[in-house]
């Protein structure tokens, strides 16, 4: 009965987010559901018996699927990447990059790293204009992580300083592709040590080398590359605290070191710590000291590190507007549509926050920038509470014009047909005009086919689906609620950063943007594998 419950209740979610997903893909509104609403509900019936008689094979399969042993190979190469997974991994996942590295020397900047490089030089940058500064000569920022732009800035300077301006990005292109493909060898190495099928590794092993995505970011000076590393790390740390009894000293330690980078990587990655620890805290009682000392020592490090050794170097925090999005979206979208029942106070007030004549032309459904882009870094606190409080009063007049604004800034996490596909591969020119010798070599006729070949990728059958965001949300999704069906709830904790990573997705300000759901498509080959590996066998085990 727990079992159809649970099948029910992802047909009905599942139903909603293709149902409204299509409302908004086509119309940019609800507006097709409310009036059509009698065929909306039979549409929706539809869906919901197709999808559940689906879920039901999918979950009966699952349930009667076992785990079978393992073929004696033959072939020498195979062998040979059973015996050392890690090692012939990461030589494959190297050659197969090659072409990437190669024809894309020294680096792929996007517009975010190259406002980064402005600020670690002391240039003057947007987002340094974003913020009452708490020096004026100290540009950085910690809208985009302070260590990431120091590592960006500091591998610039030493090529300014000993060799050219391309060795020196390029030094950054070593320290991170060194890193992404040591931590995808690492799942490799993983999987076989908690006995996952040499099938499956060989297939992620084929996914990291030849997937256009890992080999195009792994030359992209991002910071949510080096991000979703350490949450890759952290889901392995997370499954060992739920399986061995015995956790050494040592990994406590790396544990502790790999949580702090999360948390300093990106401004979100403390969320994804502070929100898988109540789990934690509940249901792994046998490791939970051991967990509480990683928990608490990376807490305070990072709490130390946001209060105090920011404010001594004069490092200006960013602004409250980004955590303003969904708010913001809601008034650009109410402007829009009812301006005529604002009255003069209420148009004041939002003033005093936000450009409104700005909003009310550049409202983007699908991104708050524009709107968040205007907001006034003078308001006060008043000026903000007065905000929220006209805010509260058009919610109730307008109801379903919020929950459009919402919804059409984040359908496409959970609506598979919105492939909203990007990787960066032009020539970023912003430091370039400040002087900075960035270029690319001669090889542009390799580039445009590798630009072709990722281009294409998305759109092929099946294999799309790797980089495919909607279809990764609705999976974790699968796995999480499969997995409480089966009552396996400590099983499910290695599933939480995933989770609460759809969730910073949600509150994101762009919608359907591969980089925030980064993390979550790397991470999916090990997230299957381990799910696969728990939905039927008990892991816990002495150790």
């Amino acid at each position: 009965m727990k079992k159809n419950k649970s099948i029910i209740f992802l047909s009905l979610l599942y139903s909603f987010f293709i149902l409204f997903g299509t409302s908004f893909f086509i119309n940019g509104s609800s507006k097709i559901i409310y009036k059509h609403m009698f065929i909306s509900i039979i549409l929706y019936i539809i869906l919901f018996i197709i999808l559940y008689k689906i879920i039901k094979i999918i979950f009966n399969k699952l349930d009667k699927k076992t785990l079978k042993k393992e073929k004696k190979l033959t072939n020498k190469i195979l062998i040979l990447f059973n015996n050392h997974p890690f090692i012939i991994s990461l030589i494959f996942i190297i050659i197969c990059w090659l072409p990437y590295i190669i024809s894309y020397y020294p680096i792929i900047l996007n517009p975010d790293a190259s406002f980064q490089i402005k600020q670690y030089l002391g240039i003057d940058n947007k987002y340094s204009y974003y913020v009452n500064l708490i020096d004026k000569n100290q540009i950085i920022t910690n809208h985009h992580p302070v260590l990431h732009t120091l590592l960006l800035g500091t591998c610039l300077k030493i090529g300014m300083n000993y060799f050219n301006d391309n060795i020196g990005l390029f030094i950054y292109s070593i320290i991170q592709i060194l890193v992404l493909s040591t931590t995808l060898s690492y799942t490799i190495k993983f999987m076989k040590e908690n006995n996952i099928s040499f099938k499956y590794r060989l297939i992620t092993l084929l996914i990291y080398a030849l997937v256009p995505v890992f080999p195009f970011y792994s030359m992209t000076g991002v910071k949510d590359v080096l991000f979703a590393c350490f949450v890759i790390w952290y889901i392995m740390i997370l499954y060992e605290f739920i399986k061995y009894k015995d956790i050494s000293i040592k990994k406590i330690i790396f544990s502790i070191i790999i949580c702090i980078l999360m948390c300093l990587f990106r401004n979100n990655g403390i969320y994804v710590l502070v929100l898988t620890f109540p789990l934690i805290l509940i249901k792994c009682k046998k490791n939970f000291i051991k967990y509480l000392i990683v928990f608490i020592t990376s807490l305070s490090f990072y709490i130390t590190y946001d209060k105090v050794i920011l404010p001594y170097f004069k490092v200006t925090p960013g602004s409250i507007r980004e955590t303003l999005s969904i708010p913001f979206q809601q008034t650009a979208r109410y402007i829009k549509y009812h301006e005529d029942e604002l009255s003069k106070s209420d148009k004041e007030i939002i003033s005093k926050i936000l450009d409104y004549d700005t909003i009310k032309k550049e409202y983007d459904p699908e991104l708050s920038d524009p709107v968040k882009n205007t907001f006034n870094k003078d308001a006060t606190k008043k000026d903000l509470m007065n905000y929220f409080n006209v805010w509260a009063k058009l919610l109730l007049k307008h109801p379903i014009t919020y929950i459009d604004a919402t919804i059409n800034n984040v359908y496409g996490y959970f609506y598979p047909l919105k492939t909203n596909w990007y990787f960066y591969s032009k020539l970023d020119t912003r430091i370039v005009k400040d002087g900075i010798d960035y270029h690319y070599n001669s090889l542009s006729t390799l580039r445009n086919r590798l630009m072709i070949i990722a281009n294409i990728f998305p759109y092929i059958p099946i294999l799309g689906l790797i980089v495919n965001i909607g279809f990764s949300s609705l999976l974790i999704i699968f796995m999480l609620v499969y997995l409480i069906s089966r009552k396996k709830y400590r099983e499910l904790i290695y599933l939480l950063p995933s989770i609460v990573l759809i969730l910073v997705c949600i509150a994101s300000p762009a919608n359907t943007y591969f980089r925030y759901a980064l993390p979550n498509i790397f991470s999916m080959p090990l997230l299957i594998g381990l799910f696969n590996l728990l939905r039927k066998k008990n892991v816990y085990e002495k150790k």
